[in-house]
């Protein structure tokens, strides 16, 4: 009896199992096959190996075209006789007959990149100075195009070129894409795009951002037109005679500033204007159809320390000439003070008036400390606008 009632109990406990089993089996399975899932291996990606060479060919491939060339047509002008004239008739003392006007000839000056569909180009205000000449603009599908108006930003050396795009309805233009200059850092992989000594159109260059935060001196003083710029952007891709406009890039194809000018007296050292100080420029374009910038209307020259100390004098902005109607004038400011400080910070060597000035917007009053006479006082002037 003792042995039925073990057989018994041990059927009771075989059926229990497989009816739990059988209750339970399917939770299991899924447990089983999720577990699998999570073990096994993912289908393989294609993964792209990313290269110095890579970035370079992805990068003006995808920048190339919108990087134009502008040129400047000359006006057509008879050509002088020479005396030594070597014309078909020259030999018997016959004047050369070579005084036929040419046709206007035009000469590639610089660079430009299209930020526009409609038509709207940047470039250097140099690069378009002459403003009685012509100009129009060549780009990478090598189609022209006649610059209908150019506007020059009148305290940076920034221009915009508009031009009409149905002079090519074949043609869309491309505009490029804009970075931020305020995250660059200093070795930073550039590649720099333009029409080098003015002839080779597209030549690419690459190198590293190698100093932030320069202050040059820009243009030619033979030629009339030099510019102080601060801020800009030190590298060392090498920048030609022609670049000026084109675009400086990062590895993202984005650009992050223009190339406006090189060294002369050193090797491997270019210059560009912040892409931020562009992006400024161009909003103020959009709204009003102008460079709208803030304007003080003092022309001053600065007394360095060493100045300051020798004739007992504070440093700062020392007042050559007020414009009639400007702000200066109209807050009292007067030729021969020193303006030492704008908004309580004081104007030295490195920190110039125009650097205070180009922060601020137009409709703003400031705070200008000035020395007179021995005495400081704070006099109050609001900015107006100065147009280009």
């Amino acid at each position: 009896m003792r042995k039925l009632l073990v057989i018994v109990g041990i059927l009771l406990v075989v059926l229990g199992a497989v009816s739990a089993a059988e209750l339970y089996l399917p939770q299991v399975q899924q447990y089983v096959e999720s577990a699998r899932q999570q073990i096994a291996p993912e289908p393989q990606q294609k993964i792209k190996v990313v290269t110095e060479e890579s970035v370079t060919v992805d990068t003006v491939k995808k920048v190339g075209p919108s990087v134009v060339t502008v040129v400047e047509e000359a006006a057509p002008q008879a050509q002088q006789q020479s005396p030594f004239s070597f014309g078909p008739f020259s030999i018997f003392g016959i004047p050369g007959q070579d005084q036929t006007p040419q046709q206007p000839q035009a000469q590639s000056i610089g660079s430009g990149f299209i930020i526009s569909a409609d038509g709207l180009i940047i470039t250097n205000k140099h690069v378009v100075s002459d403003t009685q000449a012509t100009y129009q603009v060549v780009t990478a599908n090598d189609k022209k195009y006649k610059v209908d108006k150019i506007y020059r930003d009148p305290l940076n050396d920034i221009a915009i070129i508009k031009i009409n795009p149905s002079d090519n309805p074949s043609e869309t233009l491309k505009p490029i894409p804009m970075g931020d200059s305020s995250k660059l850092e200093v070795g930073q992989y550039v590649i720099a795009i333009g029409t080098a000594l003015g002839q080779f159109r597209n030549t690419v260059t690459t190198g590293v951002i190698s100093g932030l935060g320069r202050g040059i001196t820009a243009g030619s003083p033979y030629a009339g037109s030099v510019e102080q710029l601060s801020n800009v952007i030190q590298t060392d891709a090498a920048i030609n005679p022609g670049n000026s406009g084109g675009p400086l890039l990062n590895s993202s194809g984005q650009v992050i500033g223009i190339n406006t000018a090189v060294s002369q007296s050193g090797q491997n050292i270019g210059f560009a204007i912040p892409i931020n100080t562009i992006k400024a420029s161009i909003d103020s374009f959009n709204k009003t159809g102008q460079f709208n910038r803030p304007y003080l209307g003092v022309a001053y020259k600065m007394i360095s320390q060493d100045l300051a100390v020798l004739n007992n004098l504070p440093q700062g902005a020392y007042v050559e000439q007020i414009v009639s109607g400007s702000p200066a004038e109209k807050a009292g400011i007067q030729q021969g003070d020193i303006i030492i400080k704008i908004d309580g910070k004081r104007v030295s060597g490195s920190s110039q008036l125009s650097q205070f000035i180009a922060a601020k917007k137009v409709g703003d009053t400031i705070t200008v400390t000035i020395y007179r006479d021995g005495k400081t006082s704070d006099l109050k002037a609001t900015l107006e606008t100065s147009t280009g």
